[in-house]
Protein backbone atom coordinates (compact mmCIF):
# COMPACT_ATOMS: atom_id res chain seq x y z
CA UNK A 1 0.00 0.00 0.00
CA UNK A 2 1.24 3.38 -0.77
CA UNK A 3 1.59 6.00 1.32
CA UNK A 4 0.81 10.06 1.50
CA UNK A 5 4.46 11.93 1.13
CA UNK A 6 5.27 13.37 4.86
CA UNK A 7 4.66 16.93 2.96
CA UNK A 8 1.00 15.75 2.00
CA UNK A 9 0.56 14.15 5.79
CA UNK A 10 1.71 17.02 7.49
CA UNK A 11 -0.41 19.25 5.06
CA UNK A 12 -3.36 16.98 5.83
CA UNK A 13 -3.09 17.93 9.44
CA UNK A 14 -2.75 21.57 8.85
CA UNK A 15 -5.90 21.30 7.12
CA UNK A 16 -8.16 19.13 9.29
CA UNK A 17 -7.61 21.35 12.21
CA UNK A 18 -8.80 24.41 10.82
CA UNK A 19 -12.15 23.41 10.07
CA UNK A 20 -14.11 20.96 12.61
CA UNK A 21 -16.58 19.05 10.39
CA UNK A 22 -19.77 17.91 11.19
CA UNK A 23 -20.12 14.65 12.77
CA UNK A 24 -19.94 11.68 10.39
CA UNK A 25 -20.96 8.03 11.61
CA UNK A 26 -22.21 4.40 10.43
CA UNK A 27 -25.24 3.89 10.93
CA UNK A 28 -24.50 0.26 12.46
CA UNK A 29 -24.85 0.30 15.90
CA UNK A 30 -22.01 -2.70 16.04
CA UNK A 31 -18.24 -1.67 16.76
CA UNK A 32 -17.04 -4.90 15.22
CA UNK A 33 -19.07 -4.18 11.81
CA UNK A 34 -18.04 -0.24 12.16
CA UNK A 35 -14.40 -1.61 12.71
CA UNK A 36 -14.75 -3.50 9.73
CA UNK A 37 -16.06 -1.09 7.34
CA UNK A 38 -13.62 1.99 8.73
CA UNK A 39 -10.87 -1.09 7.23
CA UNK A 40 -12.23 -1.20 3.71
CA UNK A 41 -13.02 2.36 3.30
CA UNK A 42 -9.73 4.12 4.65
CA UNK A 43 -7.51 0.85 4.68
CA UNK A 44 -4.39 3.16 6.61
CA UNK A 45 -4.58 6.15 8.97
CA UNK A 46 -2.84 8.09 5.26
CA UNK A 47 -6.09 7.12 3.58
CA UNK A 48 -8.46 8.73 6.98
CA UNK A 49 -5.95 11.70 6.70
CA UNK A 50 -6.77 12.37 3.04
CA UNK A 51 -10.43 11.71 3.13
CA UNK A 52 -10.34 14.36 6.26
CA UNK A 53 -8.49 16.97 4.24
CA UNK A 54 -10.12 16.06 1.54
CA UNK A 55 -13.64 16.96 3.10
CA UNK A 56 -12.18 20.08 5.18
CA UNK A 57 -11.46 21.46 2.25
CA UNK A 58 -14.74 20.77 0.54
CA UNK A 59 -16.87 21.69 3.43
CA UNK A 60 -15.20 24.86 3.30
CA UNK A 61 -14.01 25.85 -0.19
CA UNK A 62 -16.63 23.77 -3.08
CA UNK A 63 -19.30 23.14 -1.05
CA UNK A 64 -19.94 27.30 -0.68
CA UNK A 65 -19.72 28.01 -4.55
CA UNK A 66 -21.11 25.05 -6.09
CA UNK A 67 -24.98 26.24 -6.73
CA UNK A 68 -23.87 29.36 -8.19
CA UNK A 69 -21.31 28.13 -10.90
CA UNK A 70 -23.79 25.13 -11.87
CA UNK A 71 -26.80 28.19 -12.47
CA UNK A 72 -24.07 30.41 -14.49
CA UNK A 73 -22.53 26.99 -16.59
CA UNK A 74 -19.13 28.70 -15.49
CA UNK A 75 -16.09 26.65 -14.40
CA UNK A 76 -14.61 27.94 -10.85
CA UNK A 77 -10.57 27.96 -12.26
CA UNK A 78 -9.60 29.70 -9.56
CA UNK A 79 -10.77 26.90 -6.49
CA UNK A 80 -9.67 24.18 -9.11
CA UNK A 81 -6.19 25.47 -8.81
CA UNK A 82 -6.24 25.51 -4.99
CA UNK A 83 -6.20 21.56 -5.92
CA UNK A 84 -2.85 21.74 -7.31
CA UNK A 85 0.67 21.77 -5.19
CA UNK A 86 1.05 25.88 -5.41
CA UNK A 87 0.79 28.39 -3.18
CA UNK A 88 -0.44 25.83 0.01
CA UNK A 89 -3.06 24.07 -2.28
CA UNK A 90 -4.18 20.53 -1.67
CA UNK A 91 -1.57 18.81 -3.56
CA UNK A 92 -4.04 16.67 -5.29
CA UNK A 93 -3.77 17.25 -8.79
CA UNK A 94 -1.21 15.12 -9.66
CA UNK A 95 -2.08 12.27 -6.66
CA UNK A 96 -1.11 9.21 -9.15
CA UNK A 97 2.34 11.41 -9.99
CA UNK A 98 5.49 10.30 -9.29
CA UNK A 99 6.68 12.79 -6.30
CA UNK A 100 10.43 13.63 -8.06
CA UNK A 101 7.83 15.13 -10.73
CA UNK A 102 5.57 17.87 -8.62
CA UNK A 103 2.90 14.64 -8.01
CA UNK A 104 1.74 13.56 -4.76
CA UNK A 105 3.26 9.54 -5.50
CA UNK A 106 0.43 8.05 -4.08
CA UNK A 107 -0.24 5.84 -7.73
CA UNK A 108 -3.23 4.06 -5.42
CA UNK A 109 -6.77 3.50 -6.53
CA UNK A 110 -7.85 3.92 -2.87
CA UNK A 111 -6.82 6.91 -2.60
CA UNK A 112 -8.39 8.08 -5.63
CA UNK A 113 -11.59 6.61 -5.02
CA UNK A 114 -11.66 8.76 -1.78
CA UNK A 115 -10.86 12.26 -3.48
CA UNK A 116 -13.67 11.61 -6.35
CA UNK A 117 -16.43 10.29 -3.66
CA UNK A 118 -15.04 13.74 -1.29
CA UNK A 119 -15.41 16.02 -4.15
CA UNK A 120 -18.57 15.04 -5.29
CA UNK A 121 -20.40 14.87 -2.33
CA UNK A 122 -20.93 18.30 -2.84
CA UNK A 123 -19.85 19.92 -6.40
CA UNK A 124 -19.82 16.25 -9.02
CA UNK A 125 -19.36 19.30 -11.89
CA UNK A 126 -16.00 20.22 -10.54
CA UNK A 127 -14.84 16.67 -9.59
CA UNK A 128 -15.60 16.06 -13.49
CA UNK A 129 -12.90 18.76 -14.17
CA UNK A 130 -10.71 17.18 -11.64
CA UNK A 131 -10.94 13.99 -12.80
CA UNK A 132 -10.63 14.37 -16.20
CA UNK A 133 -7.73 16.43 -15.66
CA UNK A 134 -5.71 14.24 -12.75
CA UNK A 135 -6.84 10.86 -13.93
CA UNK A 136 -7.14 10.96 -17.89
CA UNK A 137 -4.48 13.60 -18.29
CA UNK A 138 -1.66 13.71 -15.10
CA UNK A 139 -2.34 9.60 -14.54
CA UNK A 140 -2.28 8.54 -17.80
CA UNK A 141 1.21 10.20 -18.33
CA UNK A 142 2.85 9.17 -14.94
CA UNK A 143 2.65 5.44 -16.35
CA UNK A 144 3.39 5.95 -19.94
CA UNK A 145 5.68 8.80 -20.38
CA UNK A 146 9.25 8.71 -20.60
CA UNK A 147 11.54 10.47 -17.53
CA UNK A 148 11.53 13.62 -20.35
CA UNK A 149 8.15 13.78 -20.79
CA UNK A 150 7.40 13.76 -17.40
CA UNK A 151 10.16 16.72 -16.05
CA UNK A 152 8.87 18.54 -19.17
CA UNK A 153 5.10 18.32 -18.54
CA UNK A 154 4.37 17.15 -15.53
CA UNK A 155 5.27 20.36 -13.21
CA UNK A 156 2.73 22.59 -14.77
CA UNK A 157 0.03 19.97 -14.40
CA UNK A 158 0.40 18.84 -11.13
CA UNK A 159 0.99 22.24 -9.37
CA UNK A 160 -2.40 23.83 -10.98
CA UNK A 161 -0.91 25.90 -13.01
CA UNK A 162 -1.78 24.30 -16.71
CA UNK A 163 -5.54 22.94 -16.88
CA UNK A 164 -6.12 19.88 -19.00
CA UNK A 165 -7.82 16.87 -20.00
CA UNK A 166 -7.58 13.95 -22.31
CA UNK A 167 -8.63 13.87 -26.19
CA UNK A 168 -10.70 10.41 -26.87
CA UNK A 169 -14.40 10.84 -28.57
CA UNK A 170 -15.11 12.07 -31.75
CA UNK A 171 -18.43 13.45 -33.02
CA UNK A 172 -18.78 9.95 -34.55
CA UNK A 173 -17.35 7.85 -32.32
CA UNK A 174 -17.96 7.65 -29.12
CA UNK A 175 -18.38 4.01 -27.32
CA UNK A 176 -16.82 2.83 -30.71
CA UNK A 177 -13.69 4.21 -29.82
CA UNK A 178 -11.90 2.27 -32.32
CA UNK A 179 -13.41 3.74 -35.01
CA UNK A 180 -11.98 7.17 -34.57
CA UNK A 181 -10.54 9.25 -37.64
CA UNK A 182 -8.72 11.29 -36.13
CA UNK A 183 -5.13 10.76 -37.72
CA UNK A 184 -1.48 11.35 -37.45
CA UNK A 185 0.50 10.94 -40.46
CA UNK A 186 4.63 10.82 -39.97
CA UNK A 187 6.47 13.54 -41.61
CA UNK A 188 10.04 12.21 -42.07
CA UNK A 189 11.64 15.57 -43.10
CA UNK A 190 11.08 17.15 -40.18
CA UNK A 191 10.70 14.11 -37.53
CA UNK A 192 7.11 14.58 -36.31
CA UNK A 193 3.41 13.40 -37.42
CA UNK A 194 1.05 15.94 -38.65
CA UNK A 195 -2.31 15.65 -36.63
CA UNK A 196 -5.76 16.22 -38.08
CA UNK A 197 -9.34 15.68 -36.91
CA UNK A 198 -12.38 16.40 -34.45
CA UNK A 199 -12.17 15.40 -30.74
CA UNK A 200 -15.99 16.01 -29.03
CA UNK A 201 -17.13 16.34 -25.43
CA UNK A 202 -13.81 17.22 -23.94
CA UNK A 203 -14.07 18.10 -20.15
CA UNK A 204 -11.64 21.16 -19.82
CA UNK A 205 -11.58 21.50 -23.61
CA UNK A 206 -12.11 25.52 -23.42
CA UNK A 207 -12.29 27.72 -19.79
CA UNK A 208 -13.71 30.31 -21.91
CA UNK A 209 -15.10 29.48 -24.97
CA UNK A 210 -12.09 30.91 -26.76
CA UNK A 211 -9.13 29.26 -26.08
CA UNK A 212 -8.13 25.78 -26.04
CA UNK A 213 -7.34 24.37 -22.34
CA UNK A 214 -3.40 24.47 -21.65
CA UNK A 215 -2.47 20.79 -22.04
CA UNK A 216 -3.99 17.64 -23.32
CA UNK A 217 -3.32 14.01 -23.91
CA UNK A 218 -4.85 13.22 -27.43
CA UNK A 219 -5.47 9.81 -29.31
CA UNK A 220 -4.93 9.31 -33.20
CA UNK A 221 -5.26 6.78 -35.94
CA UNK A 222 -1.60 6.48 -37.02
CA UNK A 223 -1.50 3.22 -39.10
CA UNK A 224 -4.11 1.46 -41.44
CA UNK A 225 -3.47 -2.71 -40.99
CA UNK A 226 -5.56 -2.69 -37.59
CA UNK A 227 -8.29 -0.98 -36.19
CA UNK A 228 -6.01 -0.55 -32.62
CA UNK A 229 -3.42 1.21 -34.42
CA UNK A 230 -3.28 4.54 -32.37
CA UNK A 231 -1.11 6.45 -30.80
CA UNK A 232 -1.21 8.82 -27.87
CA UNK A 233 0.37 12.91 -28.42
CA UNK A 234 0.61 15.78 -26.24
CA UNK A 235 -1.25 18.74 -27.63
CA UNK A 236 -0.41 22.25 -25.86
CA UNK A 237 -2.54 25.15 -26.25
CA UNK A 238 -1.43 27.56 -28.93
CA UNK A 239 -0.18 25.06 -30.95
CA UNK A 240 -0.87 26.17 -34.35
CA UNK A 241 -3.96 24.62 -35.67
CA UNK A 242 -5.51 23.68 -32.63
CA UNK A 243 -8.47 25.65 -31.96
CA UNK A 244 -11.85 25.30 -30.41
CA UNK A 245 -14.59 24.22 -32.32
CA UNK A 246 -17.05 25.12 -29.74
CA UNK A 247 -18.02 25.49 -26.50
CA UNK A 248 -21.22 23.04 -25.74
CA UNK A 249 -23.80 24.43 -23.37
CA UNK A 250 -27.26 24.15 -21.97
CA UNK A 251 -26.32 20.75 -20.67
CA UNK A 252 -28.63 18.32 -18.52
CA UNK A 253 -26.24 18.24 -15.83
CA UNK A 254 -22.31 18.90 -14.80
CA UNK A 255 -22.73 22.32 -16.10
CA UNK A 256 -20.25 23.73 -14.19
CA UNK A 257 -17.80 21.74 -15.98
CA UNK A 258 -16.64 23.27 -19.19
CA UNK A 259 -17.01 20.84 -22.65
CA UNK A 260 -15.64 21.90 -25.50
CA UNK A 261 -15.54 20.14 -29.30
CA UNK A 262 -11.99 20.28 -29.95
CA UNK A 263 -10.41 21.21 -33.71
CA UNK A 264 -6.88 19.57 -34.81
CA UNK A 265 -6.18 21.43 -38.37
CA UNK A 266 -2.29 20.16 -39.73
CA UNK A 267 -0.81 20.23 -36.28
CA UNK A 268 2.82 19.39 -36.16
CA UNK A 269 3.97 17.32 -33.10
CA UNK A 270 7.71 16.37 -32.68
CA UNK A 271 8.61 12.64 -32.17
CA UNK A 272 10.71 13.05 -30.00
CA UNK A 273 8.98 15.19 -27.32
CA UNK A 274 5.36 14.90 -27.83
CA UNK A 275 4.60 10.73 -28.66
CA UNK A 276 3.71 9.33 -25.46
CA UNK A 277 4.85 5.76 -26.01
CA UNK A 278 4.78 3.42 -29.19
CA UNK A 279 3.76 4.51 -32.24
CA UNK A 280 0.62 2.41 -32.87
CA UNK A 281 0.75 0.91 -29.23
CA UNK A 282 -1.48 3.53 -27.75
CA UNK A 283 -4.89 1.15 -27.87
CA UNK A 284 -3.11 -0.75 -24.22
CA UNK A 285 -2.50 2.55 -22.68
CA UNK A 286 -6.44 3.66 -22.92
CA UNK A 287 -7.78 0.69 -21.89
CA UNK A 288 -5.46 0.46 -18.89
CA UNK A 289 -6.62 4.12 -18.00
CA UNK A 290 -10.14 3.39 -18.90
CA UNK A 291 -10.09 1.29 -15.89
CA UNK A 292 -9.36 3.70 -13.00
CA UNK A 293 -11.68 6.20 -15.12
CA UNK A 294 -14.47 4.13 -14.27
CA UNK A 295 -13.29 3.06 -10.75
CA UNK A 296 -13.31 7.20 -10.36
CA UNK A 297 -16.41 7.85 -11.75
CA UNK A 298 -17.99 5.15 -9.15
CA UNK A 299 -16.46 6.89 -6.80
CA UNK A 300 -18.14 10.15 -7.85
CA UNK A 301 -22.08 8.24 -8.09
CA UNK A 302 -20.92 6.99 -4.16
CA UNK A 303 -20.62 10.37 -3.10
CA UNK A 304 -23.64 11.93 -4.68
CA UNK A 305 -25.62 8.93 -3.22
CA UNK A 306 -24.21 9.65 0.37
CA UNK A 307 -25.29 13.40 0.35
CA UNK A 308 -28.58 12.36 -1.53
CA UNK A 309 -29.25 10.01 1.04
CA UNK A 310 -28.15 13.02 3.64
CA UNK A 311 -30.48 15.52 2.35
CA UNK A 312 -33.28 13.18 2.51
CA UNK A 313 -32.65 11.86 6.14
CA UNK A 314 -32.44 15.60 7.35
CA UNK A 315 -35.80 16.25 5.59
CA UNK A 316 -37.82 13.69 6.39
CA UNK A 317 -36.81 14.23 10.23
CA UNK A 318 -38.24 17.79 10.04
CA UNK A 319 -41.16 17.81 8.05
CA UNK A 320 -44.42 16.81 10.05
CA UNK A 321 -47.17 15.91 8.01
CA UNK A 322 -51.04 14.39 8.97
CA UNK A 323 -50.21 14.60 12.16
CA UNK A 324 -46.88 12.47 12.50
CA UNK A 325 -43.57 14.35 13.78
CA UNK A 326 -41.81 12.90 10.92
CA UNK A 327 -41.85 11.34 7.68
CA UNK A 328 -40.67 8.64 8.75
CA UNK A 329 -43.66 7.63 10.12
CA UNK A 330 -44.78 6.70 6.55
CA UNK A 331 -44.26 3.81 4.88
CA UNK A 332 -43.54 5.08 1.42
CA UNK A 333 -40.86 7.49 2.55
CA UNK A 334 -39.79 4.25 4.96
CA UNK A 335 -39.44 2.27 1.53
CA UNK A 336 -37.52 5.03 -0.22
CA UNK A 337 -34.71 5.66 2.81
CA UNK A 338 -33.97 1.94 3.23
CA UNK A 339 -33.49 1.08 -0.06
CA UNK A 340 -31.55 4.05 -1.29
CA UNK A 341 -29.48 2.83 2.14
CA UNK A 342 -28.94 -0.37 1.09
CA UNK A 343 -28.16 0.25 -2.39
CA UNK A 344 -25.76 2.88 -1.39
CA UNK A 345 -23.80 0.51 1.28
CA UNK A 346 -23.22 -1.86 -1.28
CA UNK A 347 -21.99 0.44 -3.89
CA UNK A 348 -19.88 1.87 -1.81
CA UNK A 349 -18.76 -1.71 -0.64
CA UNK A 350 -18.03 -2.62 -3.92
CA UNK A 351 -16.03 0.35 -5.06
CA UNK A 352 -13.64 0.15 -2.18
CA UNK A 353 -13.39 -4.01 -2.44
CA UNK A 354 -12.45 -3.05 -6.24
CA UNK A 355 -9.91 -0.16 -5.27
CA UNK A 356 -8.49 -1.70 -2.53
CA UNK A 357 -6.81 -4.39 -4.49
CA UNK A 358 -6.45 -2.04 -7.75
CA UNK A 359 -2.61 -2.09 -9.25
CA UNK A 360 -2.34 1.30 -11.53
CA UNK A 361 -0.32 -0.12 -13.33
CA UNK A 362 -1.63 -3.32 -14.60
CA UNK A 363 -4.72 -3.90 -17.17
CA UNK A 364 -6.95 -6.61 -17.28
CA UNK A 365 -8.79 -5.65 -14.79
CA UNK A 366 -12.31 -4.60 -16.43
CA UNK A 367 -14.72 -6.94 -15.30
CA UNK A 368 -15.04 -5.35 -12.13
CA UNK A 369 -14.07 -1.90 -13.26
CA UNK A 370 -16.89 -2.16 -15.61
CA UNK A 371 -19.11 -3.50 -12.86
CA UNK A 372 -18.71 -1.54 -10.09
CA UNK A 373 -19.37 1.64 -12.66
CA UNK A 374 -22.38 -0.11 -13.81
CA UNK A 375 -23.56 -0.44 -10.42
CA UNK A 376 -22.96 2.82 -8.62
CA UNK A 377 -23.49 4.90 -11.88
CA UNK A 378 -27.71 3.79 -11.84
CA UNK A 379 -27.91 3.40 -8.13
CA UNK A 380 -26.64 6.76 -7.71
CA UNK A 381 -29.68 8.24 -10.16
CA UNK A 382 -32.06 6.14 -8.49
CA UNK A 383 -31.08 7.36 -4.58
CA UNK A 384 -30.76 10.88 -6.10
CA UNK A 385 -34.60 10.40 -7.64
CA UNK A 386 -35.53 9.09 -4.20
CA UNK A 387 -34.41 12.44 -2.50
CA UNK A 388 -36.14 14.39 -4.84
CA UNK A 389 -39.86 12.25 -4.47
CA UNK A 390 -38.92 12.45 -0.47
CA UNK A 391 -38.39 16.13 -0.44
CA UNK A 392 -41.32 16.74 -3.15
CA UNK A 393 -41.38 20.33 -4.35
CA UNK A 394 -38.39 21.39 -2.36
CA UNK A 395 -36.42 18.31 -3.83
CA UNK A 396 -37.41 19.62 -7.50
CA UNK A 397 -35.91 23.29 -6.99
CA UNK A 398 -32.48 24.20 -7.32
CA UNK A 399 -31.87 25.81 -4.00
CA UNK A 400 -31.76 22.12 -2.37
CA UNK A 401 -28.89 19.69 -4.00
CA UNK A 402 -30.93 17.03 -4.88
CA UNK A 403 -32.13 18.47 -8.04
CA UNK A 404 -28.65 19.67 -9.64
CA UNK A 405 -27.78 15.68 -7.95
CA UNK A 406 -29.67 14.30 -10.03
CA UNK A 407 -29.11 15.85 -13.34
CA UNK A 408 -25.33 15.39 -12.29
CA UNK A 409 -25.73 11.65 -11.50
CA UNK A 410 -27.21 10.88 -15.30
CA UNK A 411 -23.97 11.64 -17.14
CA UNK A 412 -21.97 8.37 -14.99
CA UNK A 413 -24.61 6.29 -17.00
CA UNK A 414 -22.97 7.68 -20.37
CA UNK A 415 -19.21 8.90 -19.64
CA UNK A 416 -16.56 6.42 -19.69
CA UNK A 417 -18.84 4.14 -20.76
CA UNK A 418 -22.26 3.62 -21.39
CA UNK A 419 -24.33 1.13 -19.29
CA UNK A 420 -24.80 -0.59 -22.59
CA UNK A 421 -20.84 -0.99 -23.67
CA UNK A 422 -20.80 -2.36 -19.45
CA UNK A 423 -23.27 -4.98 -20.56
CA UNK A 424 -21.61 -6.29 -23.61
CA UNK A 425 -17.96 -5.95 -21.78
CA UNK A 426 -18.98 -7.95 -18.62
CA UNK A 427 -20.92 -10.21 -20.75
CA UNK A 428 -17.55 -11.16 -22.84
CA UNK A 429 -15.48 -11.60 -19.99
CA UNK A 430 -18.20 -13.82 -18.05
CA UNK A 431 -18.66 -15.55 -21.19
CA UNK A 432 -14.87 -16.61 -20.67
CA UNK A 433 -15.07 -18.49 -17.23
CA UNK A 434 -16.32 -21.13 -19.80
CA UNK A 435 -18.25 -23.35 -16.98
CA UNK A 436 -15.47 -22.12 -14.11
CA UNK A 437 -17.59 -21.27 -10.83
CA UNK A 438 -17.78 -17.98 -9.32
CA UNK A 439 -15.86 -17.69 -5.74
Amino acid sequence: MHRLTPSVRRLAAAKCSKTKNSKRCFASASPTWASSLTKLFNPTDDHAALREMVRTFTEREVEPQALEYNRSETFNSSLFRKFGSENGGLGILGLTAPDDFGGTGLPDATAVSIVHEELSYSDPALCLSYLAHSILLVNNLAVNANEDQLARFMPGICDGSKIGGMCMSEPNAGTDVLGMKSNAVYDSDRDGFILNGTKMWITNGTMTGKETGDLFLVYARTGTEKRSDITQFVVEGGMEGFNVGQKITDKLGMRASPTAELVFENVFLPAKTHVVGDVNGATLCMMRNLEIERVALAAMAVGIARRSLDEMIAYASDRPAFGKSSLFGFGQIQKHISESYAEYMAGKCYLYAMANGLDLSTYGNGLDADGVKLYCATMTKNVADRAIQVMGGYGYCGEYAVERLWRDAKLLEIGGGTNESHHKNMARDLHKLDGNKLE
